[in-house]
């Protein structure tokens, strides 16, 4: 019943899989993949898109690195994304961000987010099958970030991670993990004339999750994290006063070592030393060996990035509609998406929501909603005043 426990709890937070030939799919396995999920719905609706786009209030997981151009000096956000819901109701991503500047104007800004991903309640057996206990298995991120402009256009940002995964059944096999990551990113801002048009251009990138490795049976076993690159693009222009456009892009890739495949007539013993290879792979070391270990060549590791396309239309700056679209290799995960969202937004609030529909294998967060609210402290005050 514990194995069982554990491999039901392993299929719900890796990627689905696909029915490709086992010698041809290979992806790339990771602890709490949820630190890659979107979390919040703005980025959701635009195909999970955030290295470049327009700062707001949930820029702290996509590049905090833009908080510094953000209007206003504080604000909180907080997000709900629900999983498998058309299967159970209380498995759920639950996330709550915000940040700080000393002055509208300010140069710099300190942000932080707790995350909370939990798969609910399961009920645990003993070996003749009756009941033994009930376990909340989850996982938990917490994080704070320091961003500053280097330059008018230009700004950086670091961010020190906590991070702590609970899968215990109550038994010596399972204990809880704990590990320590980091992120890096940037963020430029310009504006470009295009025709007759001057268009605000936004570039991005994010190095994050790069950190310890994680065990969830007390060292005995060590996994990676999901260290991450992300670099992206965003142009939006101003079709007059009233009315904004903008596109966005994102191509991100796993900066973790791709496991080696089983060869024709490897015995039991060669199988092992070639896991024994994989996980005594250090994680500064796997980060370099990523670009250049998958077994099939550059064709392989060209298919290890995984790339999104996100388009947002407001009116007056207060309504959005958004659409994208998210694409990852066949053989390296399979997932594909369309969304769609809209949002609203005063001086002190904003609403956003995100749908998603999977066009390829079944997706935990098919036919999903997703809502995130934000406020803007210093839109609050003037409000009361």
């Amino acid at each position: 019943m514990r194995r069982l426990l554990a491999a039901i709890i392993a299929t719900l937070l890796f990627f689905t899989a696909i029915h490709v030939s086992a010698q041809d799919y290979n992806p790339i396995p990771v602890a709490m993949p949820s630190l890659l999920f979107a979390p919040d719905a703005r980025a959701a609706a635009m195909g999970d898109v955030g290295a470049a786009t327009m700062p707001d209030l949930y820029s702290q997981h996509w590049n905090p690195a833009k908080y510094p151009y953000i209007t206003g000096n504080a604000g909180v956000s907080f997000s709900y994304t629900p999983w498998l819901n058309s299967l159970v109701n209380d498995i759920h991503l639950l996330y709550a961000s915000g940040y700080w500047k000393p002055r509208s104007e300010a140069a710099d800004a300190v942000s932080a987010s707790l995350r909370y991903f939990t798969l609910g309640s399961i009920e645990v057996g003993d070996m003749n099958g009756e009941f033994w206990q009930t376990v909340s298995p989850h996982e938990l991120a917490l994080d704070v970030a320091y961003s500053r402009k280097l330059t008018e256009s230009f700004s950086g940002s670091v961010t020190l991670r906590y991070l702590r995964a609970d899968y215990s059944t109550g038994s010596d096999e399972t204990t809880p993990g704990n590990a320590f990551a980091a992120d890096i990113a940037g963020y430029n801002e310009s504006y470009v004339t295009l025709g007759r048009s001057e268009m605000l251009l936004g570039l991005g990138f994010s190095f994050s999750n790069i950190g310890t490795k994680i065990s969830y049976d007390g060292g005995n076993n060590n996994m990676f994290l999901p260290a991450n690159m992300r670099i992206g693009a965003s142009l939006g222009i101003p079709l007059n006063e009233q009315h904004t456009l903008s596109f966005s892009t994102d191509l991100n890739k796993l900066l973790v070592p791709t496991p080696q495949l089983q060869e024709d007539g490897e015995t039991t013993e060669e199988a092992q030393a070639r896991v024994d290879r994989y996980n005594s792979i250090s994680s500064v070391a796997g980060i370099f060996r990523s670009f250049a270990d998958a077994p099939g060549g550059i064709g392989e590791e060209l298919k290890e990035v995984s790339w999104s396309l996100g388009m947002e239309y407001t009116y007056l700056n207060q309504f959005s509609l958004r659409t994208g679209y998210y694409n990852e290799d066949p053989y390296k995960g399979n997932r594909r998406y369309i969304t769609f969202g809209a949002g609203f937004r005063t001086e002190s609030f904003q609403v956003d929501a995100a749908y998603l529909i999977s066009t390829a294998q079944s997706n935990p967060l098919d036919q999903t909603l997703r809502i995130s609210l934000g406020f803007d402290l210093e839109g609050i005050r003037n409000l009361m005043r």
